[in-house]
């Protein structure tokens, strides 16, 4: 919890100073003395979407850095839905996301499907959702049904406690966007 709170604080922070720049209060050396990202945050705003002429699926096929989220998509029976009409947004662990997860709780949800869901449906939404925007943390609804955090904070584009590229791909139905860790539902 502390981690949420110290990213809010951050972000309202950031808010209140975006707000006063924009109104011209801040010059530029002002905002640096802040410490708050802006130039980091201007440059990951800008980024453009790689365009991909395929599915959500398709590009994830062609990212070698995704082969661990494509093997448990097929597993969980997911490649039909996340292949289907749009949009979607999906937050995509990376394999080094994947390696951090210890052993033996990545392997206890890969061996129950209805866990492995679970979980990779808390990585996708069914509409834009681009964790560059938010300077103030976003409450976005997941497939899963609970809801992920998006922001911009001092460690850049964010969901929930993963970081996110700045580099989205734009596909043929929906946007992916590489995060550096695995998201976990809450479990009841």
């Amino acid at each position: 919890m502390k981690h949420y709170t110290r990213k809010f604080t951050f972000s309202v922070q950031a808010a209140v100073a975006g707000v006063a720049m924009a109104a011209g209060l801040l010059a530029s050396p002002a905002a640096q003395a802040t410490g708050l990202p802006w130039s980091n945050y201007v440059k990951c705003r800008n980024t453009q979407l790689t365009e991909f002429p395929g599915t959500i699926v398709d590009a994830a096929v062609a990212t070698p850095e995704l082969s661990t989220l494509v093997s448990l998509v097929q597993a969980a029976n997911l490649v039909g839905p996340l292949a289907g009409k749009g949009p979607l947004t999906v937050f995509a662990p990376t394999n080094a996301a994947f390696s951090k997860v210890p052993a033996p709780l990545l392997n206890l949800i890969g061996s129950d499907i209805n866990l492995l869901t679970s979980v990779l449906t808390y990585h996708v939404t069914t509409a834009h959702a681009d964790p560059r925007r938010n300077l103030i943390p976003t409450q976005v609804k997941t497939l899963q049904g609970q809801t992920v955090y998006l922001g911009f904070d001092a460690d850049g584009a964010s969901v929930n406690q993963s970081t996110a590229n700045c580099k989205g791909v734009k596909t043929t139905n929906g946007t992916v966007w590489l995060i550096d860790s695995v998201l976990l539902p809450q479990f009841k």
